[in-house]
């Protein structure tokens, strides 16, 4: 069993493609065959059941895909920490950021990556909370920002923001809804007379909602679950409704935006910023060094919606 037939498995088994699996490594279809083969004669398991839209994994194949991912994932901290050595920080580094952040963080965080760390690599995929939870275990983040994510002995957890949901509103969707005077600052009952749009469950913002309500007896009158938060805003803009999301969330329209924000109060709707990283896997100095650079950019440009 050598690097190159655990590397050829892994790749096959997350993209269910074998010719999928050459073209991402480079390399020709039948030696990408012969090292999954290789591996399974000499392991005597069969990992993979082929069939006519690709590959499925089989129980071993799934067990394997865990130990495979770790084993590549310490090669390469292995070669950072020999690259620290010779008094460069580098490697690949893997964030996962949520739609509300992404716009407003991805080209500063960028920019400062390349700035601080000029011989490291950066991946940045944008995602919701439980599948980014997933990654952080299985190895393929090695960071994320997450919301409200509870505490647990396989992730360590460090709290960058506090911040209270607002209520957004456009001209058009106060329009065709009057019946609620819409304020600058407004109690979170009013909230129940108004059309909301919100993601679906399980969405921390959701959820957060939700609660909040089930403790005040009351019932939040949504008309519509979209998970997408550009879909929600257009839909608000256009009058259809209102949205309950952070303030920063505007950032992803340009300046004049189309949309007003509302303070919400007994009770506010506080939600939880963190960055969050697998505490079973050993960190190198890069990803100390990202791990404060993303707390760094954040707090920076959260700064001007607070």
């Amino acid at each position: 069993m050598d690097l190159k037939q655990i590397e050829s498995f892994v790749r096959v088994a997350e993209l269910g493609s074998f010719t999928r699996a050459a073209a991402a490594l480079g390399m020709p279809q039948p030696l990408l065959s012969r090292h999954v083969r290789q591996l399974e004669v000499e392991l005597r398991q069969t990992f993979l059941w082929r069939n006519g839209r690709g590959v499925t994994l089989t129980e071993a194949g799934s067990v394997l895909l865990e130990h495979g991912r770790g084993i590549l994932h310490q090669v390469a901290l292995a070669r950072e920490e020999l690259g620290a050595v010779r008094g460069a920080l580098a490697g690949h580094v893997s964030i996962g950021l949520p739609p509300s952040l992404s716009k407003l963080v991805a080209v500063p965080l960028t920019r400062e990556f390349r700035l601080r760390l000029p011989d490291a690599q950066l991946t940045l995929t944008e995602g919701f909370s439980m599948p980014m939870q997933e990654s952080l275990r299985s190895g393929r983040l090695d960071m994320a920002l997450l919301y409200n994510t509870p505490h647990s002995p396989d992730m360590d957890v460090n709290l960058l923001h506090r911040e209270a949901l607002v209520l957004i509103s456009s001209e058009a969707s106060a329009e065709r809804h009057p019946g609620v005077p819409l304020q600058d600052k407004m109690p979170l009952a009013d909230l129940a007379k108004l059309p909301l749009i919100v993601p679906s469950r399980p969405n921390t913002f959701r959820i957060l909602i939700d609660a909040e309500f089930t403790r005040m007896n009351c019932t939040p009158n949504i008309v519509m679950e979209v998970d997408g938060l550009n879909a929600i805003l257009d839909l608000v803009r256009e009058g259809l409704g209102f949205a309950v999301l952070p303030p920063y969330t505007l950032s992803h329209f340009q300046e004049p935006h189309p949309l007003s924000t509302h303070a919400l109060h007994s009770p506010r709707l506080m939600s939880e910023l963190m960055l969050v990283n697998s505490a079973r896997r050993p960190s190198t100095e890069t990803h100390k060094e990202v791990r404060a650079m993303v707390a760094f950019v954040v707090k920076k440009a959260i700064q001007a919606y607070v």
